[in-house]
C-alpha cells in the first residue's frame, strides 16, 4: 500500500481560501478572530476575579487591539448562556477566610515585623534576620480567656447509675428551687460515742514551702460503712430514736446537691415511719473530687491518664486518709470519748486509724407537734493539745482534711497557682482559688465538721513531687479554718441544706413503703426521685443474708 498524502491549499491570510471554487463554506458564517480572544468557555469559576484584574490590562491593551485584525468585529461562533455567568457561584458551608481578631494597637506594634536596615548581608546574618523577623509574627500561646471559649462545647458526662424503664419518676426538683428551700434547726445533741481522739502535732503547722516534708504512706484501716450496715443506727432504729438516719458523707452531699457538678446518687429507703438515706459500695461518696467546679474542669477522654477526674478522685482520697493519718500523733495521749470502734473485728492485718464516731441528732419538726428528729453518724479526726498544761479551757476537737495539687500547668487545673512559689507570698490567692474551683467539696467539707460539733478544721496543702508522678507527693503548708467562717466564706447555710433534707423525706413519707433513688443528672442542674425494685443495689451476699433472716424468723 503507497500513502499519499492529501491535498493542501495554501493560503497566506486567515481564513477559508480566497478561491473558493467548491462552494463548501458558502453561506456559513465566519468571524476572523485573533489569537487574544476567547473562542469559547465552559465554565470560568474565576470570572469575578478576572474581571476584576483585567480592568487594568485592559484600558493599556484597547488602543493596541484596534489594530490587532478581527479584534473589532462581532463574533458569531461565541457561546452565549441564557443567564448571565457571572451569577454562578460555589456553594460551600465552610467559611472561606479565616476570622482573625482585632489586636490593640499596643499589642499590633509589637506583632508588625520591623523594617529591615538596607545594609549588606551575608547568609547566615539574613537567616537569623528572617527567623526573628518570623517570631514576631507568631501569636502567643499564653493567654487569658478569650472572647471564643464561651463557645465551647459542652462535655456530655454518663450518670453514676443507669435508669431503667420501669422505674418510676416521682418528682423533680431543679437548683434554682433548691436553694430557695429553708428549715430553721437548733444545734444537735450526742446520742453514741465511739472511738479514741489522739492528739494534733503542732509541728506540722510550722511547715512551709522551704521546708516542705514529705507525705508519708501509712496503711491504716478506716471505716465508712453504709446507713444500712451500721450496727449503731441498725439498733437506734429498733429503739425507735428517730425518724430519719443518714451518714455525714450522704447528708453533705445532700444538703449541698446545688453545688454538686459531677453526677451522684443516693438510695432512700422507707421502712414503716422511719426513712434512711443510704448510698451504694463503691459509689461517688467514697471518693473527694478535684475542681469540679473549675471554669474548665479535667477531661474524661484526656490522653494523659494521671490527670482524668477518675484518676485524680482516687489521688485525693489517698492523700487525704495518709495526711489524716500522719499529722495524729499516735504515741501521744489519747482521749477515750466514749466505748470501742464498733466496726472493728480485730481480723485486719492494718493497724485500725485512730478517730471518733459521733452519733448526733437534729430535731427537723416544723411545729412543736410534730416529731421528726434525724440522726446522723459523723466523724472527727484528732483534737489539738493545750500548750499550757493548767489550761482550764477545752481542748478543741477538729477535722482534718487535704488540698491536693497536681500539675498547675495541666488542663483542668482551673488558673490554679504554682504553690511551691506562690503559697507563702499569695496564699490569699491560693485560697482564693481553691474556694472557687473546689466549691462543692469544700462546701461538703464545712457541713461535715458542723454536724460533728468540730471546732476547728485543718487543712493540709499537699503538691505531687514530681507533677508527672502521682505516687509521691510533699506538704507544703497547712491552714486552720473554723468551720462556720469557712461555710459563711462559701456562703452556706445550714437551714437550706436541712430544707432540702426535708423536702425529700417529705417526698419519701408520701410513698408507699419501698426503696428509692436521688440521682443528680449527670448534665443538668436537676436532682430527680424514681422508685425501684426492692432489691435494687442488692449483692448476692445481701440477698443470702435477707434469706437467712427470714428462715431464722
Amino acid at each position: 500500500m503507497e500513502f499519499k498524502l492529501p491535498k493542501l491549499s495554501s493560503n497566506e491570510n486567515f481564513g477559508p481560501p480566497v478561491n473558493n471554487k467548491s462552494n463548501r463554506f458558502n453561506e456559513i458564517p465566519f468571524s476572523p478572530y485573533s489569537k487574544f480572544d476567547k473562542i469559547t468557555q465552559i465554565a470560568d469559576f474565576n470570572l469575578d476575579l478576572k474581571d476584576d484584574q483585567s480592568k487594568q490590562s485592559n484600558k493599556q491593551l484597547k488602543p493596541l487591539q484596534k489594530s490587532i485584525y478581527g479584534s473589532g468585529s462581532a463574533t458569531a461562533f461565541g457561546y452565549i448562556h441564557g443567564e448571565d455567568e457571572a451569577s454562578f457561584s460555589l456553594v460551600d458551608n465552610k467559611t472561606s477566610a479565616k476570622r482573625t481578631v482585632a489586636l490593640g494597637k499596643r499589642q499590633q506594634s509589637r506583632t508588625q515585623p520591623s523594617r529591615p536596615t538596607p545594609t549588606r548581608t551575608n547568609t547566615n546574618q539574613r537567616q537569623q534576620q528572617q527567623q526573628q523577623t518570623q517570631q514576631k509574627q507568631q501569636p502567643r500561646t499564653h493567654r487569658k480567656m478569650g472572647w471564643k471559649d464561651w463557645d465551647k462545647p459542652n462535655r456530655i458526662r454518663d450518670a453514676s447509675v443507669q435508669v431503667e424503664p420501669e422505674w418510676q419518676n416521682i418528682a423533680e426538683i431543679d437548683f434554682p428551687r433548691l436553694n430557695k428551700l429553708n428549715l430553721d434547726v437548733n444545734e444537735g445533741e450526742d446520742v453514741e460515742s465511739f472511738g479514741q481522739l489522739y492528739p494534733y502535732d503542732r509541728s506540722f503547722d510550722r511547715i512551709n514551702t522551704k521546708n516542705e516534708k514529705p507525705l508519708e504512706i501509712k496503711d491504716r484501716t478506716r471505716y465508712n460503712p453504709s446507713t444500712s450496715v451500721d450496727p449503731v443506727i441498725k439498733k437506734l432504729a429498733q429503739q425507735d430514736k428517730a425518724q430519719v438516719f443518714a451518714t455525714d458523707c450522704v447528708l453533705s452531699v445532700l444538703m449541698t446537691s446545688a453545688r454538686s457538678v459531677y453526677p451522684w446518687d443516693l438510695v432512700v429507703v422507707r421502712k414503716g415511719n422511719q426513712i434512711f438515706l443510704d448510698k451504694r459500695e463503691g459509689g461517688p461518696f467514697d471518693f473527694a473530687s478535684v475542681n469540679e467546679n473549675a471554669a474548665d474542669p479535667p477531661m474524661e477522654n484526656d490522653k494523659e491518664t494521671l490527670n482524668t477526674p477518675a484518676s485524680l478522685s482516687f489521688e485525693a482520697t489517698y492523700v487525704n486518709h495518709n495526711y489524716t493519718t500522719q499529722v495524729t500523733n499516735e504515741e501521744g495521749k489519747p482521749k477515750p470519748v466514749g466505748e470501742s470502734n464498733p466496726f472493728h473485728s480485730g481480723d485486719e492485718p492494718d493497724p485500725l486509724a485512730k478517730n471518733v464516731y459521733k452519733y448526733r441528732k437534729f430535731n427537723l419538726a416544723i411545729d412543736d407537734s410534730e416529731k421528726m428528729d434525724l440522726i446522723v453518724r459523723t466523724e472527727l479526726d484528732a483534737y489539738v493539745p493545750n500548750l499550757k498544761k493548767k489550761d482550764p479551757t477545752p481542748t478543741p476537737q477538729i477535722t482534718i482534711r487535704a488540698l491536693n495539687e497536681f500539675d498547675h500547668k495541666a488542663q483542668g487545673s482551673g488558673g490554679a497557682l504554682d504553690w511551691r512559689t506562690k503559697l507563702d507570698s499569695q496564699r490569699g490567692a491560693v485560697v482564693a482559688t481553691e474556694l472557687k474551683n473546689n466549691s462543692a467539696k469544700l462546701a461538703r467539707w464545712a457541713v461535715q465538721s458542723i454536724l460533728a460539733g468540730a471546732d476547728q478544721m485543718k487543712f493540709g496543702f499537699i503538691s505531687r513531687a514530681n507533677p508527672r508522678d502521682e505516687s509521691k507527693h510533699v506538704i507544703v503548708g497547712v491552714q486552720s479554718y473554723k468551720p462556720k467562717d469557712l461555710a459563711s466564706q462559701l456562703h452556706i447555710t445550714l437551714s437550706n441544706g436541712f430544707g432540702i433534707v426535708r423536702t425529700i423525706v417529705d417526698l419519701v413519707k408520701n410513698q408507699p413503703e419501698g426503696k428509692y433513688i436521688l440521682i443528680k443528672d449527670p448534665n443538668r442542674s436537676i436532682i430527680r426521685l424514681y422508685s425501684v425494685p426492692a432489691d435494687f443495689g442488692e449483692t448476692d451476699q445481701d440477698a443470702q443474708e435477707k434469706q437467712g433472716d427470714f428462715n431464722a424468723n
